[in-house]
């Protein structure tokens, strides 16, 4: 697969505070990069980055082979970009602010009805094509921004937070498109919503004060969510140290007097011997049963680890 985003050792500095800190990756096309992190971790300036909005401070980053400091031009080609307020002129149609948002891509004049389109079909804007932007939904609206990023038909989509203030089926509606987009792009979306990545990315990164700490495909962490953790109950209170001296298991929180969670090992499964502990023991087993993390459980976890 080719490459279309190589960022390397990005830093950003306002004044003395370092808001991006020597974050790398890589996006091939045909991903779906959820980037994840809470208010102020340092999305918005790193997308600012990516889309040449914002110099880096340090570090350098390619779009599809070029250079966004030395071949600004060559490299925005290939990019398009909804920043978190959709860019529109509200006293436009449509297909007016299509039109003109074709025109500042460049788009040849006798290829700017098929380009235009595209991103209508593409978005489900058919309908409304001939209203006033001002007189539609911010549903339809954030549509629309996403319509002017993908009108010259890029090979990267960058979507800083797409969904922010749409109702349930609006937001449904984006994430479809999204995984649609990410069929014949790539495409990065910025967001703190954790359910959104796993509806709709291939690759998840965290981003805490600055920092990457996580990057991991989807189906990785939900291979990861999905186990790990058991919920035991007994009739009689467990001895905890005892079940400490198993092998694989690595944490005990106790829920009750007579319920715990067990944290395990995933390469070191302990649940049998954890059975014929319990049932040695006479604590009488009533409850095993896996327990599935939640991403907000992840998140919550990493984030915390990386602030003691």
């Amino acid at each position: 697969m080719r490459l279309l985003i190589e960022a390397k050792h990005l830093y950003r500095y306002y004044g003395k505070q370092c808001a991006v800190n020597d974050v790398s990756f890589t996006l091939e096309k045909g991903q779906v990069l959820g980037f994840l992190g809470a208010n102020g971790a340092g999305k918005t300036t790193t997308m600012q980055l990516l889309c040449g909005n914002l110099a880096p401070s340090a570090g350098q980053i390619k779009i599809n082979g070029f250079d966004l400091l030395a071949q600004p031009k060559q490299a925005k080609q290939h990019l398009g970009y909804l920043p978190d307020t959709p860019p529109l002129y509200r006293d436009l149609t449509v297909k007016e602010f299509l039109r003109y948002c074709g025109q500042l891509h460049g788009i040849p004049n006798n290829s700017l009805p098929q380009a235009i389109a595209y991103a209508v079909a593409r978005c489900g804007l058919n309908d409304v094509t001939n209203r006033l932007i001002a007189h539609l939904s911010k549903g339809f609206q954030q549509r629309i921004g996403i319509a002017q990023a993908i009108l010259h038909n890029p090979e990267l989509i960058v979507l800083d937070e797409p969904t922010v203030g749409l109702d349930p089926l609006q937001i449904r509606e984006i994430r479809t498109l999204i995984r649609e987009l990410g069929q014949d792009h790539g495409v990065i979306l910025s967001t703190h919503i954790l359910s959104e990545v796993q509806e709709s990315c291939s690759h998840v990164q965290i981003i805490h004060q600055g920092q990457l700490i996580l990057t991991e495909s989807v189906a990785g962490l939900n291979k990861v969510m999905d186990t790990g953790v058991l919920q035991i109950t007994t009739r009689l209170a467990p001895d905890i140290q005892q079940l400490l001296a198993i092998s694989g298991i690595s944490a005990i929180e106790t829920l009750s007097e007579n319920q715990i969670k067990i944290h395990h090992s995933l390469t070191d499964n302990p649940i049998q011997q954890i059975t014929e502990t319990i049932i040695a023991a006479g604590w009488e087993l009533q409850e095993l049963s896996p327990v599935k993390k939640s991403m907000e459980d992840i998140f919550i976890a990493l984030t915390q680890d990386n602030e003691l």
